[in-house]
């Protein structure tokens, strides 16, 4: 059974959909030529960027800079935006620890921050906060991949590399490596 479309804008053809030739196109201004490409202005696009993903000030800045931009627009556009709560590197700290404090050490997450334009003062802070619990996430992300001690040295030397590629300190890795958090 076959059902007619009525006012179907295109024409379904294999491979995808083509337009008719009679409907314009989206660069024709009706008259034979065609539009310039919209301007958009720094605050714009920096909204555009911040609607995809969260960004620091620092981060936000340097993406911006590319954009052939003048200083005084950028620092202006950010302070806009930094005013109405839209840029916040405490909100980027947030954000990255609860998605990659689970799997990450210490010294991997604050590489992270500091990849990221965060301030040194802000990174710092949360990385006091997270010390307390690096031995309980490291203990956490061992048993899920390994679960027993090791009894070879081949095999203890694997598990401690796993987890200091994670960012796990030495002191943690020994300790979970070596069994001793299990005791506690």
């Amino acid at each position: 059974m076959r059902a007619a479309v009525v006012n179907w804008p295109f024409k379904v053809i294999q491979g995808g959909a083509q337009a008719p030739a009679d409907t314009p196109k989206l660069t024709d201004t009706g008259r034979g030529k065609t539009a310039a490409p919209p301007v958009t202005s720094v605050k714009a696009r920096a909204v555009s960027l911040l609607a995809q993903r969260e960004y620091s000030r620092q981060a936000l800045r340097d993406k911006l800079i590319s954009d052939d931009a003048s200083e005084q627009e950028i620092e202006d556009a950010l302070a806009q935006l930094e005013a109405r709560g839209l840029v916040s590197d405490t909100r980027v700290v947030e954000t990255l620890v609860n998605r990659r404090a689970g799997k990450l050490g210490g010294m991997r997450l604050r590489q992270e921050l500091q990849a990221k334009g965060v301030s040194p003062e802000l990174v710092a802070e949360t990385m006091a906060g997270l010390k307390d619990s690096e031995l309980a996430r490291a203990l956490a992300i061992w048993q899920k991949k390994f679960g027993h001690v090791a009894t070879d040295a081949a095999t203890r030397n694997r598990q401690a590399r796993f987890l200091a590629t994670r960012g796990f300190s030495g002191d943690v890795v020994r300790q979970v490596v070596a069994g001793v958090a299990d005791e506690t």
